[in-house]
């Protein structure tokens, strides 16, 4: 394709968050309940945490939330201006500005539906030894509404799409969008992606995700999501790539697109279920002193895989650039790349 042609190629949907990423102790873990490698939406003993992080000397805020990161490393991966395209909800404050500027600068067509009476979405990243924990106060990403989404000028990033993709996280928020634009993608012949993106989508959103499940072209996770997904459903394995199989072989709206699943573990291999086979792919090792934290390692895993996707590479490249991506990633702060990816 000419470049021309990749143009809002695209789409992403789902909480844009600014990160409040900071490195705390076990101590500070323990004070607010929290487990490393989590991810999880702020109660009410959590808010007082937004503030002591803001409070820390080495506290950092980046432009985050799982959709928008991962379409942030889908346009870094494919250095096309404009190929594509992401929308939420934000609130009408300085974050939002923030979030606003970030999304221009990283050449994403951002949308942002913009509430006036909701602050924009914060996430806590609290970081123990590389890893991290995620508690996210949506706020504002919380109030996205289809209505929004049904404008023109909005429904047209949808027309103009090849590809979608949506974390699991908005399906909290705002199911009856991701329904009209999976519905628009079958109906189309498009590809639609979701991610499994925390156990607790998985355990307390069920009938929403399983909703969606049917529209789902290509579905991403990590091994804990994956076995808690198996788990509510009473699969008797906690083997991910007998998991991935079936979670492909789920039934589907349309017969267009063969389901094919996409579990990572860390560091160790990829799983990718595609037509009845598995097959497992080693990720790039990195030395435990060049990790600076997981912060959007999933997320950026993602990125480069639908950098080539929407290329048309095969399912090898894809993952071989979803290494990649993520292995930048993990060396960063947050979900942050360098000015141009070396990936050839």
């Amino acid at each position: 394709m000419a470049s021309g042609s990749y143009e809002g190629v695209l789409l992403g949907m789902g909480n844009p968050l600014l990160d409040i990423s900071a490195v705390v102790d076990e101590a500070f873990l323990a004070k607010y309940d929290l487990k490393p490698g989590n991810s999880i939406l702020a109660e009410e003993k959590h808010l007082p945490m937004y503030d002591e992080l803001g409070m820390k000397d080495n506290t950092e805020y980046i432009a985050g939330g799982a959709t928008q990161n991962s379409i942030r490393v889908a346009q870094w991966m494919l250095q096309i201006p404009g190929a594509t395209s992401f929308m939420g909800c934000i609130g009408k404050d300085k974050f939002g500005e923030e979030m606003k500027s970030n999304a221009q600068a990283a050449g994403v067509n951002a949308h942002y539906y913009e509430d006036a009476n909701a602050p924009t979405g914060t996430c806590a990243v609290c970081v123990v030894g590389g890893e991290r924990s995620l508690v996210a106060n949506l706020s504002a990403a919380n109030c996205y509404k289809s209505e929004h989404l049904k404008r023109p000028e909005n429904w047209k990033l949808v027309e103009k799409a090849k590809y979608v993709y949506i974390a699991g996280f908005f399906l909290t928020v705002s199911p009856d969008s991701i329904q009209l634009v999976a519905e628009h993608a079958a109906a189309t012949n498009k590809v639609f992606m979701m991610n499994l993106s925390a156990p607790f989508i998985c355990e307390f959103f069920r009938d929403a995700q399983e909703k969606a499940f049917p529209y789902v072209d290509y579905i991403f996770g990590n091994e804990t999501e994956a076995r808690t997904f198996a788990k509510v459903r009473g699969w008797e394995t906690e083997n991910v790539e007998e998991i991935a199989l079936k979670i492909s072989q789920l039934p589907k709206a349309s017969g267009t697109h063969k389901r094919i699943t996409v579990i990572t573990q860390g560091c160790d291999p990829v799983v990718v279920a595609d037509d009845g086979k598995v097959k497992t792919f080693p990720v790039i090792l990195l030395p435990k002193e060049k990790l600076v934290d997981t912060n959007g390692a999933g997320d950026a895993f993602v990125g480069g895989f639908l950098s080539q996707l929407v290329q048309e590479k095969s399912i090898d490249e894809c993952v071989r650039a979803a290494c990649y991506a993520a292995n930048v990633v993990i060396q960063r702060s947050g979900c942050t790349y360098p000015e141009k990816p070396d990936f050839s």
